[in-house]
């Protein structure tokens, strides 16, 4: 199970963890946080983009593999979750 995002292929069978995330600006950073927190503080923040993060490393360890996707809005991000998902139900 293969996706590709921009420059990114990935294969899906190794991924470890999966989830959704808001890119928000704090200060001189940025940080990944829930969906649900960034819609919380709308207006509050600066939303940079959307991602969906690929974790490789195994449940329980720090993650050090991963692979942040970005997408510019919502409505791309959830596409890509169905399409990721679609592939996935394809495969089992």
């Amino acid at each position: 199970m293969i996706y590709h995002h921009q420059d990114h292929t990935i294969d899906l069978s190794k991924i470890t963890r999966l989830y959704p995330a808001a890119l928000v600006r704090l200060g001189e950073e940025t940080a990944s946080v829930s969906l649900e927190w960034a819609a919380m503080k709308e207006g509050k923040i600066t939303l940079e983009s959307y991602v969906l993060i690929c974790d490789f490393d195994p449940i329980g360890e720090i993650p050090k593999n991963r692979i942040e996707l970005p997408f510019e809005t919502k409505e791309a991000l959830f596409d890509a979750m169905r399409t990721i998902s679609h592939l996935v139900n394809q495969a089992t």
